[in-house]
């Protein structure tokens, strides 16, 4: 089963600001929790457009794991996508979105993620992968308010969808 995030925070910053903040894959760094040991394997500089390919090792509840990207759209400084092709889940399209409005930006991330064992996956989903998921969001929201300054973050609860 296909499961949905959606979170938005603003930022008083312009979205090309923001934008080139997210466009260099080494920030993912600073906006992933020190619990999943996070570091990026593909060295650099990455050259970020459509086709990229990013290399990352986690650690997800202790088990490393290998995680690779690709960039499936770049369109700064207003969109960019990344879909999973290798790693811990069975799908994870996360899309990133920068709207100018109010004066700075507001960050929207929408993932699409599925847990890697279909059988197991209401089960894993229940007890791990929406807590982990939300924690990194959460997260996530801390560290660009602490770098960007804002109020806060709107969080839509995730959902469930069918496919894939």
């Amino acid at each position: 089963m296909t499961r949905t995030l959606h979170t938005e925070i603003w930022v008083p910053e312009p979205p090309e600001r923001v934008f080139e903040f997210f466009g260099d894959a080494f920030n993912l760094d600073a906006l992933t929790p020190p619990w999943l040991q996070f570091k990026v394997l593909t060295p650099a500089p990455i050259a970020m457009r459509t086709g990229t390919l990013i290399d990352y090792r986690i650690k997800i509840h202790g088990v490393p794991v290998r995680w690779r990207t690709e960039i499936t759209a770049w369109q700064p400084p207003f969109r960019f996508v990344d879909e999973q092709r290798r790693g811990p889940y069975r799908l994870w399209q996360h899309e990133h979105l920068f709207r100018a409005e109010r004066g700075g930006t507001t960050v929207i991330d929408h993932v699409a993620y599925a847990a890697r064992f279909a059988l197991l996956e209401p089960l894993l989903y229940r007890l791990f992968v929406r807590r982990d998921v939300e924690r990194i969001f959460a997260y996530r929201a801390e560290q660009l308010r602490a770098r960007f300054g804002g109020p806060g973050v709107r969080a839509a609860a995730p959902a469930a969808t069918l496919g894939r």
